[in-house]
Order: C-alpha cells, then structure tokens, then sequence
C-alpha cells in the first residue's frame, strides 16, 4: 500500500514537472495549420509549457474572450478586433505586436473556366454564389465588404453572397464547388491547393497586418509572453512564410 501511495505522487510530480504550465492560444482561422506547427515546435523548445489552440473567426474569438473563456494570447487577423479587445480592457497593450500580413484575393474552383480582371464580373449571370466571411465578425469579409462597397458592387451582389462563419468555411464553399467564387486570404489558398486557384489579387483599403497580445486574464504571462516572442522569431517567421503568409 505504501509503495503505491509513493508512485502515485511519483506519477502526480512528474505530471508538474512536465507541464509547468498550460496555456491558451485563440487565433483567427487563417492562422490554423501555421500555429499548430508554432506550437509544436514552441513545445519543444518549451518543454515544460504545454499550448492548447482553439481556432474561430476573430469576432468570434473576441466575443469569447469578452464572456470570459480562458485565453491566454490573442491572434487576430486585423486590427479591428484587436482594438476592440483593447477598448473592453481585455488585452496586455505593452504585449501588443504585429507578427504578419496578408493579401486578400478572389479564388475559383480549379476547373473553373471563369476569368477576372475586374469586380465587375460578379454581377453577370455565370457567378451565381459568392463566398465571403461574413462581415459582421470576420476579417476576410470586412476587407471585401470594404473594397466592395468602393466599387458600387456590394448592393448588387447581396442576393449572391454565401456568408460564412469564417475564411475557411468560405474556401470550402469554394473547393466543393457550391460558389463559383470566393473571398479568402492567399495563405488559405494553400489549404486546398488541388481544389481551388487564384483568379484575382484583391488590393484591400487598408493592410492586412495580423496582431498578437496576452490577456489581462492570462495567470501565465512568462509562458504567454515566451509563445508571443516565439512567434515573432526567426523560427516562427520560417513557419508562417512556409504557409503563405507576408512580410
């Protein structure tokens, strides 16, 4: 009885010792197959803090963080919702950088005969369904609301639009083939490579720069600020230009 009693607690200090600390990464969607190699690696370098990724679209990671789920470091795909992250005192400010940018583009299925060199095609007769974020809580669809709305197009189009819960969710309308076209950020287009191609770079009204910040509800700001500076690194760098991310 004894000796078990020893191995128990043997098993319970190992369990501490391994994972000093556990933490909480919420980033946008377009951030996914980029930071689940982030974190791995962090974890390596790391070994005794552990990253749980929970992945959304960055309103939606907000308004999570807003009704208090655990988060310990924010990654957002604009500076909007970082702000309001911000104004709700939800944010460390001094822990606030920008590690990324992006480029918004229109895709089509790989097959697709369609060819854009003007906005303007999306109101003919061929495009019937358009995927897009959907404005109200993702990046992707604010910078083509935006760029749509300049053109006089955004009005036009309503009835065409499939507005998705997040910028992945748009490039699988895409891939399936249930729109002949869609909004979505250039890394996204590496996700579905064999399904889908770029037909036309979008210029957006403002850059596409990503921002990061630990919580004011972290408990664990060393490890919080550890995964931040991670990322920033030369070795974070390599792994977001792998996935087609800009700088």
């Amino acid at each position: 009885m004894y000796k078990k009693i020893i191995l128990v607690w043997a098993f319970l200090f190992w369990q501490t010792s391994v994972f000093s600390a556990e933490i909480t990464v919420a980033a946008a969607s377009s951030l996914t197959d980029a930071f689940k190699v982030i974190a791995q690696d962090f974890e390596k370098k790391y070994p005794k803090t552990k990253v749980n990724l929970t992945f959304a679209s960055s309103g939606t990671l907000l308004q999570q963080l807003r009704h208090g789920a655990p988060i310990d470091v924010l990654a957002t795909a604009d500076q909007q919702t970082m702000n309001e992250a911000h104004t709700f005192g939800l944010i460390q400010t001094k822990t606030r950088i920008n590690f990324t940018s992006n480029q918004l583009v229109l895709i089509a299925p790989k097959n697709s005969k369609i060819q854009i060199n003007d906005l303007r095609i999306l109101k003919q007769e061929q495009v019937k369904h358009i995927a897009i974020g959907n404005p109200a809580y993702t990046p992707a669809g604010r910078y083509a609301q935006a760029v749509l709305k300049q053109q006089n197009l955004w009005a036009t189009i309503q009835k065409k639009l499939i507005k998705t819960q997040n910028v992945r969710h748009a490039l699988d309308y895409v891939a399936r083939g249930e729109a002949q076209v869609g909004f979505v950020f250039s890394s996204d287009v590496l996700n579905q490579i064999n399904k889908v191609k770029i037909v036309m770079n979008i210029p957006t009204l403002q850059p596409i720069q990503y921002p990061i910040a630990a919580t004011t509800k972290t408990q664990h700001i060393p490890e919080s600020n550890y995964f931040i500076q991670y990322v920033k690194s030369e070795a974070g760098q390599n792994v977001l230009q792998h996935y087609g991310f800009r700088f």
